[in-house]
């Protein structure tokens, strides 16, 4: 079993000595937190704050959570690094500088290390172990964490900060496990270098980690077949150094923006829903989308998600952008997105993607038309032909959201799974806390805004929310809090209403779990307005819609 000396430290120190069923003896800590990434790491800080004991679990050997796993060719951030990254240290603000407006996977993991090391947080997480289950025992209003090593602990509180795509999917096609060549998944890539010089290389797939991967692979390939089954809107990065004036510029405006994020509202001039622009004002929003600010761009157009004529327009403009950098024209149609509104799928941020295929080495091959038909020992077959090739990345995305959270064996009152409880869809209140399941949290789950916002500080928020209702309980001597079913079902239905009011569900995607087979088509984010103002709310109004008991009460 691999821990760090410290958290081995912190258990023997913290251990109540209550058996654990296997004959050895179960710790017993305040706290349990399931993920090193900005997620975990945030919250064992914040629980040390609050003087509680905290252990941590992840699956990786190092803290970064999706950084750690995702170090595919290309991989960047797509919102500006000056505002990927916390907001709640000064002093890590000072001792911290982005090189690029666009962080690489390399530097953001960089960035997670250093706060690590600055906050020593390593000595409070077990790495290499993944949780298996939690149990909620009643009698003893207690967490029975176990891991896959088989240890187990106890926890009062239990916060699964597993991030939101964190959970590669895995290939389904025919005949995947047939291939003898070397076969590669985005999410899961080598911590090694790897080459791919002088091979032909099969590319499956035209999301995000495909679309930033592409361009290196075919810098070094002999040959690139890309596999796309429904081409995505993808936005030019026009990536480059941060200079000292935008540094400057930032950290003035950094006051202003944390007072409004802390207010609730949004840090950059959004334009309120409803806005009706000018004929010129739109026309310069929507041109901005090629000006290098990304999916910040998006936002800034005028009820994007929710005006399907002014979405009309902007997916109007992509595509002739499309297909004034293509030269081929048939390819150019191919990979021109249509018949979903942009926006409702996450857009991706690229660095010279679509010229990619003006290089004669790269084809690409329409699933729609000549779709997949099995995986061969040498390659792909398609419907019209076989496609030899040395190497295979599948680039198929993630069981975003619930995934991580699915795999776990999480039991509440009664024994009851979440995933029993969510197998028609995810339900919680606020996206942070599930009724039937005390004292467990999840920091940015489905419910609530999360990857719609900057994930960053989302992630502040929930954490700092989370402890706060801890602090509260203690304050209070309250032994446990959990929505009621009331209140879950009303947030639940608002969710939904909210998302109906949108284009967001008129298109396939994994906002809906509508990339993983089987799983219930339910809009997870939370896109409505006011969020942070109704958590605030709710807390305010001594945790409205919460049951809050005393250590062996019943809900």
């Amino acid at each position: 079993m691999a821990k760090t000396a410290e958290a081995a430290e912190v258990q023997n120190s913290t251990g109540d000595g209550t058996a654990n069923g296997t004959g050895e003896q179960a710790s017993t800590y305040d706290m349990v937190v399931v993920g090193a990434g900005f997620g975990g790491l945030y919250q064992v800080q914040r629980a040390r704050e609050a003087g509680l004991s905290v252990i941590g679990f992840e699956a990786g050997a190092d803290v970064g959570g999706t950084w750690y796993w995702n170090r595919y060719p290309g991989a960047r951030c797509d919102i500006p690094s000056l505002l990927y990254s916390y907001t709640w240290s000064d002093d890590l603000r000072e001792t911290w500088r982005w090189s690029e407006k666009y962080a690489t996977q390399p530097e953001i993991l960089d960035y997670a290390r250093h706060v690590a090391d600055r906050f020593d947080l390593r000595r409070h997480f077990q790495f290499d172990t993944r949780v298996a289950s939690a149990v909620y025992d009643e009698d003893k209003a207690e967490w029975l964490v176990e891991t896959d090593t088989g240890e187990t602990v106890r926890a009062r509180f239990c916060v699964m900060a597993t991030g939101c795509l964190s959970v590669p999917k895995a290939p389904d096609i025919e005949g995947a496990a047939s291939f003898k060549g070397t076969i590669y998944v985005t999410g899961l890539w080598p911590h090694e270098k790897v080459s791919f010089a002088g091979q032909r290389v099969a590319v499956i797939g035209t999301g995000s980690s495909a679309i930033q991967s592409l361009p290196l692979i075919a810098a070094e390939a002999s040959a690139v077949t890309v596999f796309q089954r429904t081409p995505n809107y993808s936005l030019p990065a026009l990536n480059r150094e941060i200079s000292d004036e935008e540094r400057a510029v930032f950290d003035a405006f950094f006051p202003d923006y944390k007072a409004a994020l802390k207010a609730g509202a949004s840090p950059l001039p959004i334009p309120p829903v409803g806005y009706q622009p000018t004929e010129e004002e739109l026309s310069t929003s929507i041109a901005k989308m090629w000006n290098g600010d990304g999916l910040i761009s998006l936002v800034m157009i005028p009820n994007l998600v929710r005006d399907a004529v002014t979405n009309a327009r902007a997916g109007d403009y992509v595509r002739e952008q499309v297909k004034a950098i293509v030269k081929d024209p048939e390819v150019a149609e191919a990979l021109t997105p249509r018949g979903f509104p942009i926006g409702a799928k996450r857009a991706c941020v690229d660095t010279d993607y679509y010229d990619t295929f003006n290089q004669p080495h790269v084809t690409l091959v329409d699933l729609r038309k000549t779709p997949i038909a099995a995986i061969t020992p040498t390659g792909v077959r398609t419907t019209v032909a076989d496609v030899e090739v040395d190497a295979i990345v599948y680039a198929v995305g993630f069981d975003a959201m619930t995934g991580a959270l699915n795999r776990m064996d999480i039991r509440g009152r009664g024994g009851r799974a979440l995933k029993e409880v969510w197998s028609e869809g995810p339900k919680t209140y606020l996206g942070v806390a599930v009724a039937g399941f005390p004292n467990l949290f999840l920091v940015t789950g489905p419910g609530s805004p999360s990857v719609l916002t900057n994930m960053m500080t989302a992630i502040e928020q929930h954490v700092d929310w989370i402890t706060d209702a801890i602090g509260y309980l203690g304050a209070r001597q309250i032994g446990a809090i959990e929505p009621s079913g009331e209140a879950q079902e009303a947030w639940v239905a608002h969710v939904n209403e909210e998302a109906d009011k949108t284009l967001f569900p008129q298109a396939a995607s994994w906002y809906l779990g509508a990339n993983v087979p089987g799983k219930p088509r339910v809009f997870m984010p939370y896109v409505g307005e006011g969020y942070k103002i109704r958590c605030d709310q709710v807390a305010a109004a001594g945790y409205e819609g919460f049951v809050l008991s005393r250590r062996g009460e019943a809900a």
